[in-house]
């Protein structure tokens, strides 16, 4: 686990905040999700008009996956702009966290997000009862406690073991909803049971978590030729994750032709990732986002295919 100094802020304040900077290039992502949310409520509406059986249901499962999608990306743009701690470990609201979210603040974004999410979870299990529903709530709330979890993780007093499961299960919720789309009545989890192509990706996502959760709040990973310390050593299972997802889709292929050459791209974005938190520790910028993007795009591809 990493360890913070018991001198800083982080440790001392009781609420652990640590404020990041609303740049203009954080004001220009609060436009951008906010107008990926929009798309997503319409493309959803769009789904529903257009769609013969079920308008509704089906109208919320595509708002439902796009919606997941979007609080991963945020989760990343909370990282790669500092505001992990933001609001520090308290959760999941604070009075004024309206006021933060529309000055800009992502976590607070992240936060009201993912409230979102939720509400549209129950309400997919009472209009339409199945597997996909239940599964996905679950996953939802399991998702969501372990939210806590990754706070204190930031603030040095949990394993980076936390932030990787919730990474891990956030994927998992987008997953879900996902197949209801481009598989609909299948079976989540015999899905994941064969389709090894997407286990490779959540091994990868879990691992890249864990990379982050060793991190703690604003530390570098240090440049190594040999790992010396567990956040080096983490780092390169993350790497080896990495290259086995693109060895898994170059043995599938030609069946994920487009997230082989994704995952392969994804190798060189993750050194410059890699350099850009020894840089800027403490906000590495908007490679982090890029980076979850493109792992986004390679689960769609996965599955779409």
């Amino acid at each position: 686990m990493c360890r913070i100094d018991q001198s800083t802020p982080l440790l001392t304040s009781p609420s652990s905040v640590v404020e990041g900077e609303v740049t203009t290039v954080v004001r220009l992502v609060r436009i951008l999700i906010t107008a990926m949310i929009v798309a997503a409520i319409v493309a959803g509406i769009v789904r529903g008009i257009t769609s013969g059986e079920d308008p509704v249901v089906n109208g919320l499962y595509l708002t439902q996956a796009a919606l997941a999608a979007i609080l991963i990306l945020l989760g990343s743009f909370v990282e790669g702009f500092g505001f992990g701690l933001s609001l520090g470990t308290q959760w999941p609201y604070t009075r004024n966290i309206v006021v933060l979210m529309i000055e800009g603040d992502p976590e607070a974004a992240h936060r009201i997000v993912a409230t979102l999410v939720g509400l549209i979870g129950v309400l997919l299990v009472i209009l339409a009862s199945d597997s996909a529903t239940t599964n996905g709530l679950i996953l939802i709330v399991i998702t969501a406690v372990l939210g806590v979890g990754t706070l204190h993780v930031l603030a040095g007093r949990l394993p980076s073991v936390v932030h990787g499961v919730h990474g891990l299960l956030a994927y998992g919720v987008f997953i879900c909803y996902l197949t209801t789309i481009y598989v609909p009545g299948v079976n989540f989890w015999s899905y994941l049971g064969d389709m090894t192509a997407l286990r490779a990706v959540l091994v990868a996502v879990l691992l890249g978590g864990m990379t982050t959760g060793q991190r703690g709040f604003g530390k570098a990973i240090g440049a190594f030729s040999w790992p010396r310390r567990l956040p080096q050593l983490v780092t390169v299972l993350h790497l080896i994750a990495a290259l086995f997802l693109v060895a898994t889709l170059g043995w599938l292929m030609p069946q994920f032709p487009v997230a082989f050459y994704l995952a392969v791209a994804q190798v060189s974005v993750g050194f410059l990732l890699f350099h850009a938190v020894n840089l800027q520790p403490k906000s590495p910028g908007i490679l982090v986002a890029f980076h979850q993007a493109m792992v986004l795009a390679i689960t769609v591809a996965i599955v779409a295919a």
